[in-house]
Order: C-alpha cells, then structure tokens, then sequence
C-alpha cells in the first residue's frame, strides 16, 4: 500500500513508531498508511526486530518485482544509506517519470548494494 515500489522503514525513538518513507524528488516522503502489517513482518524476521531504532531501515526495492523483470530486495541498512538514495532520486529525476538517467541511477545504487550484502540463512518476502 506505498504508493511507490521503492521505501524505507524506520524506527523512530520519540514515538517508538515505524514510519514508512519513500524517495521522491522532493526528498523523503513519509506515507500516512497505518502499519497494521509491520507486528506481523517483524514478528516473522528476528533481523527486522533488532534493527536499531532511528540508526537502521528496512529497505524494500519492488521496482523490478511490479515490472516482472527481477525480485524484489529487502535491505536492513544504516539510515544514511536511504538518505544517500533520496538525494540520488532528486538530482537525477527528470519529468513525471524520473527519466532513464534516474533509474539507471538507482540501479546502480541497489547493484552496489547487492555486492556488499549479506545473506541470511533464512529469507524475508513480503
């Protein structure tokens, strides 16, 4: 129900809340959907649960999975990198649909991010 494929999950310690942020290119967009869903996915995922509040995010990239052209990638990071990502999405987005260079931008970013990445025994889908 983010009204993109593309968001993060944060922890916030001032309301002990999971806010829900998408990039956009007027930067950091927080969805005010309710998180009825987030007990249960963080129940079922021990690494969702430990994430440090206001410090780590749940990153979930479901552009390719909506395209039918690759999985979707869920990423537990530190906040900046989902900042680092905001600021791609503004520099490079052109037009309504961000334009080619944006996305090939963002591929680039979750390459990057695949390389450096490590694989739980278990994995997450949502």
């Amino acid at each position: 129900m983010i009204p993109i494929n593309l968001a993060f999950f944060v922890r916030d310690s001032h309301d002990l809340q999971v806010h829900a942020l998408y990039p956009s290119p007027a930067g950091a967009t927080e969805s005010l959907l309710t998180f009825d869903a987030w007990d249960g996915v963080s129940a079922s995922d021990e690494a969702i649960r430990e994430m440090e509040t206001d410090v780590e995010a749940l990153l979930v990239n479901r552009v390719g999975y909506a395209r039918q052209s690759s999985p979707a990638e869920y990423y537990i990071v530190p906040i900046d990198v989902c900042y680092q990502l905001v600021g791609l999405i503004r520099i490079h987005w052109k037009g309504l649909s961000g334009g080619t260079e944006v996305w090939r931008e963002i591929a680039t970013f979750f390459a990057g991010l695949r390389a450096k990445a490590e694989i739980p025994s278990e994995t997450f889908y949502a």
